[in-house]
């Protein structure tokens, strides 16, 4: 099932293996093998891919399948040039673009005030607290 989602969305290990043409145990295979790849894990181990995840495992897969490079080669390859320049400058930026402000009506701004005076409020009494159980 292909399932649209935005480029910054997180991919699960099945969606990236799909993507790239490759078997979910090679994915975690080459986790073992380059510390670059960095996914994020959830409860019971489930993978989840950021955007940049993608990018390094794509470049990892091209090297490694296109240009006939063994893994210790691309590790080598990564180690000299670094990451930035093998994947590109590209890596990051669309994941940190900001949206346009939204605007939010009086109501929605009160309620963020008096959430904020609460937790002022939550953040002193812990700090008491802190303070009487350390005498």
């Amino acid at each position: 099932m292909v399932v649209n989602k935005s480029k910054a969305a997180f991919r699960t290990i099945a969606e990236v293996a799909d993507e790239i043409g490759v078997a979910t145990h090679v994915l975690r295979f080459w986790e073992t093998k380059f510390s670059q790849i960095k996914p994020m894990k959830r409860s019971g181990g489930r993978r989840y891919y950021r955007p940049d995840d993608v990018e390094v495992v794509k470049t990892i897969k091209h090297y490694l399948y296109d240009k006939r490079y063994t893994i210790e080669g691309v590790q080598k390859l990564f180690k000299e040039k670094g990451l930035k320049n093998l994947v590109g400058e590209e890596i990051q930026k669309d994941f940190f673009e900001t949206s346009p402000a939204t605007e939010i009506d009086a109501n929605a701004h009160e309620l963020l005030a008096s959430l904020q005076q609460q937790l002022a409020a939550m953040k002193e009494e812990l700090a008491e607290a802190l303070k009487k159980s350390q005498n």
